[in-house]
């Protein structure tokens, strides 16, 4: 029995801790792994051994053998986490002794000999108990984290999920080509991480929001079919759904139509659904933009369950009562949704009106429906004639809640499609282990920016247009353009998007003239893009998963920060290595740079 730190040949492991079964009874094994957790009965020692695979229960006892009584006199200092390798021999365990949450339930191993590889201090948080640990001292020491069970599981789907998808594209003769990471900053919606330049002191690189540019460049270089698993950086207020450093799969295709990117975009889910879940895609269907607006109040439905806005405005109009008769005079609309058996008490809605007031909501109009009649707060301001109306256009019966918002067209869809959404929680509609994918599709080109005073891009300013946009003019005529884009959303949640590109210079200048980037700009910012359009572009069209969010989405997980190995805080930081951090004056007198001081 050795007590040394160093793993010797004859401790290498034969088997993971997932591997031996019955018919290894009697086998001479070896093993490694983490002490999981100790039990001692009656002199005899059990522990549960763990390692990436599984769990082993092993047995120290003294009786087993001359050496077993040695293995037993040093596993009498063993506690959780500490690192061993044993040699021992597999036996089935007692008639009903069995585990049935093991896989390897059915035996155990007794040790014979036995070496300790490192012991651990008192863990700062237990494993098991990672419900009652903060996130912050999780992330601290995030490689105890990662030993959690959930979270190797997690990690590992992750990693058969990109095992998947490469496989895929493999099959569908993609190539696998990178694209660089220092490259040119083109401030065009989030803010770009800088890195100056040693060599041209004064000048900066940008660390790519995505490599969009650098995969057309692909399809003018005549590769025709580009995909690259590659991290992206976009410098923006961070949420559960967002990190400063995020991995993308990014698909571009040439002589490609909507048709054909939207089924090698199904037939890679397809794949991973079938690897990862054992279950088979099905049809995958579409909406419209505007449909989804409209019935959904917002691009990314969640359709595990129905529960549509219904636009009342027309139902409502002149009915008396101030707060829709304002919305409806102001150019806005009155929208309600019913909420089919919600027994939900007053307190519920006074909840639900609390949550809905985050999001520009001046309170919750409701109706119940009750065996005795209606009961409401506004029906009396309705009138019996409207308040029937309403009930008959929303199909309500008895056991129904109807609620109802009035404002602005985009004040109205914000707050009721999450209120639709916390009402499918509240009442049980969401299941988690029911995955449905759905495109939205018929994107408008441009949107209206209040804030810069001229229209921006939905997607990005290489979208192709619909139709022929070089007779364009107009405010009304460009709100209405229609771009070649399409989304890829999964039970509510955007997980790719795409769109056929522009390949026509005379188009790409006319988009950038509607955009409001003037010829010197967009030559300054996408000159080589341009100037690729010159010799040759060819059609082509593409799309880019979220990675981090359709692995979140797979592992049953809120947040992306449980999917990604060493993630940063809400803040933007690094709590395990405390990332960022100051450099020194001669580290920035390397780069040109002076630090400024800002009080901590």
């Amino acid at each position: 029995m050795s007590l040394g730190r160093e793993l010797t040949s004859e401790f290498q492991r034969t088997h993971y801790n997932n591997q031996l079964r019955s018919s290894n009874s009697g086998e001479k094994v070896v093993l490694n792994g983490w002490v999981q957790n100790r039990r001692d009965h009656g002199g005899i020692i059990f522990i549960d051994l763990r390692d990436i695979k599984g769990v082993t229960q092993i047995v120290f006892d003294p009786n087993f053998s001359k050496q077993a009584k040695e293995a037993h006199t040093l596993a009498d200092a063993f506690r959780g986490e500490y690192v061993i390798a044993i040699q021992g021999t597999v036996a089935n365990r007692l008639e009903g002794m069995a585990n049935s949450r093991l896989e390897t339930g059915d035996i155990e191993v007794f040790v014979e000999n036995v070496q300790l590889l490192n012991a651990s201090q008192t863990l700062p948080f237990q494993l098991d108990e990672y419900d009652n640990t903060n996130e912050e001292l999780r992330l601290k020491y995030r490689y105890l984290d990662l030993r959690r069970v959930a979270m190797q599981q997690n990690i590992l789907t992750k990693h058969n999920m990109y095992k998947s998808i490469r496989n895929s594209l493999y099959n569908m003769d993609f190539n696998e080509i990178e694209t660089p990471y220092l490259t040119k900053s083109t401030p065009e919606g989030a803010r770009d991480f800088l890195v100056p330049s040693r060599v041209n002191k004064g000048t900066f690189f940008a660390l790519p929001q995505s490599p969009q540019i650098f995969k057309q460049l692909l399809m003018a270089a005549g590769y025709e079919k580009y995909f690259q698993i590659v991290r992206c950086f976009r410098d923006e207020d961070l949420r559960a759904d967002r990190q400063p450093e995020f991995t993308q799969l990014d698909v571009e295709m040439s002589f490609a139509m909507e048709p054909d990117v939207m089924n090698m975009a199904e037939q890679i889910v397809s794949d991973v659904m079938l690897n990862l879940r054992g279950t088979k895609l099905g049809n995958v269907p579409q909406i419209t933009y505007q449909d989804a607006m409209d019935k959904y109040g917002n691009d990314k439905p969640d359709i595990r369950f129905e529960m549509l806005l219904h636009n009342i405005t027309d139902v409502v109009k002149g009915s008396g009562f101030k707060v829709f008769d304002n919305a409806i005079n102001n150019g806005g609309i009155v929208k309600g949704i019913k909420a089919e058996k919600a027994n939900l008490s007053r307190k519920d809605i006074d909840d639900l009106t609390n949550y809905v007031a985050q999001f520009g909501a001046k309170g919750l109009a409701y109706i119940r429906i009750n065996e005795d009649g209606l009961q409401s707060p506004i029906t009396k301001f309705l009138g019996d004639e409207i308040t029937a109306n309403i009930v008959k256009h929303m199909d309500a019966n008895v056991g129904d809640i109807i609620f109802f918002a009035a404002d602005a067209v985009d004040t109205v869809n914000d707050y009721m499609s999450r209120l639709r959404l916390k009402l499918g929680e509240i009442l049980g509609l969401m299941d988690a282990n029911q995955f449905k994918f759905l495109w939205v599709v018929d994107f408008p080109l441009l949107e209206y920016s209040t804030d810069e005073k001229r229209y921006v891009a939905v997607h990005h300013p290489f979208t192709a247009p619909q139709g022929n946009i070089l007779d364009a003019d107009g405010n009304t005529e460009v709100g209405n353009l229609k771009a070649r884009a399409y989304d890829l959303v999964l039970n509510g949640n955007e997980i790719a998007g795409g769109s056929i590109r522009i390949h026509n210079n005379q188009v790409q200048e006319k988009v950038f003239e509607l955009l409001g980037i003037n010829a010197d700009e967009a030559n300054n910012k996408f000159g080589f893009l341009l100037d690729a359009m010159k010799y040759g572009f060819p059609p082509h069209g593409g799309i880019a998963f979220g990675l981090d969010r359709l692995a979140a989405i797979l592992c049953g997980v809120d947040s992306i920060r449980d999917v990604i190995p060493f993630p940063k805080t809400q803040r933007a930081t690094d709590a395990m290595s405390n990332a960022p951090t100051e450099v020194t004056q001669a580290q920035l007198s390397e780069l040109g740079l002076i630090q400024k001081k800002f009080d901590k």
